[in-house]
């Protein structure tokens, strides 16, 4: 089993006929994401890779009946994207696009309201199933199907880690890169229920960093409402005091979003964090041990 993606999910892909939009359609293909459809305003009847073009998500999910979709749009189009592709009833939205401003985030979040719709992103590698469907950037060769859920933040840090647990014998049920923005659509507790619930999940990592509070976010659910064990690894402890990061989303706030804050409160909580990548796979096969 998995959360929110699977062999099956019926996945339509924004901005197809972009060169990104164009080579990361054939990439997923290739690993066996079932993609209906594409979307590009003003390019409907063409094909990529097979797939047929259509000028309107409307028409995707009446003709093909897409029911989650990718985006590979520049950002200024996210927002009436994302508006557009909600009134369409699509349940699953990617966003990979980088540079969102943070207004239209929360304008596309208020829009949302009790619709039911999930949203990943913006700037996030997107989410994989090993072994059945990816949708976004994330390379499936450093992943391998399992019974591990994995939560991050940081895109390279998941291929890592993801890859050093595959490489254990540790496959994934899930990973998803939920962005790394100051304001993102799905939190860590929220990714983190639906692994909760995951008859096939048998443990959850985190990979987090510096600035903002989900890892502290995390925290709090772990000690409320998890029964799952959870590792996690945190990035940027040495990151000098005052300095500036490369995601919009590192920003320290008082004595929230440092990382030893973010250690010190999962591991109130229960979650054994790791002192650097390669350790999350030691900490993995201990909890699994000793279940």
């Amino acid at each position: 089993m998995s959360i929110l993606l699977d062999r099956e999910t019926r996945v339509l892909v924004q901005g197809i006929t972009g060169r990104v939009g164009r080579a990361q359609t054939r990439w997923m293909l290739e690993y066996g994401t079932n993609i209906v459809a594409g979307v590009t305003p003003g390019k409907g009847g063409e094909e990529v890779e097979g797939i047929p073009v259509y000028g309107s998500v409307a028409e995707a999910v009446t003709e093909r009946r897409a029911e989650a979709s990718v985006f590979f749009v520049p950002p200024a189009a996210v927002k009436d994207a994302a508006r557009e592709t909600i009134k369409a009833g699509i349940g699953l939205i990617v966003i990979v696009t980088e540079h969102v401003p943070v207004h239209d985030v929360m304008e596309i979040r208020a829009f949302v309201g009790d619709r039911g719709v999930r949203l990943l992103g913006p700037t996030c590698p997107g989410i994989i199933t090993p072994g059945q469907a990816k949708m976004g950037i994330m390379p499936g060769n450093m992943f391998r199907p399992g019974r591990i859920g994995v939560i991050s933040r940081s895109g390279t840090l998941s291929y890592e880690i993801c890859a050093d647990l595959a490489e254990a014998g540790l496959g994934q049920s899930t990973a998803v890169g939920m962005g790394a923005d100051p304001v993102v659509f799905t939190g860590m507790p929220e990714l983190m229920a639906l692994f909760e619930e995951d008859p096939d999940t048998d443990l959850v990592v985190l990979v987090g960093e510096v600035g903002g509070t989900q890892e502290e976010n995390a925290a709090r659910f772990i000690a409320r409402r998890m029964t799952k064990p959870v590792v996690a690894y945190i990035a940027g402890h040495n990151a000098p005091e005052g300095k500036r990061m490369g995601h919009a989303g590192a920003i320290v706030q008082g004595n929230m979003g440092t990382a030893q804050s973010k250690t010190a409160a999962l591991g109130q909580a229960g979650a054994d964090v790791a002192q650097y990548p390669l350790e999350v796979v030691k900490l993995v096969q201990k909890r699994l041990a000793s279940r």
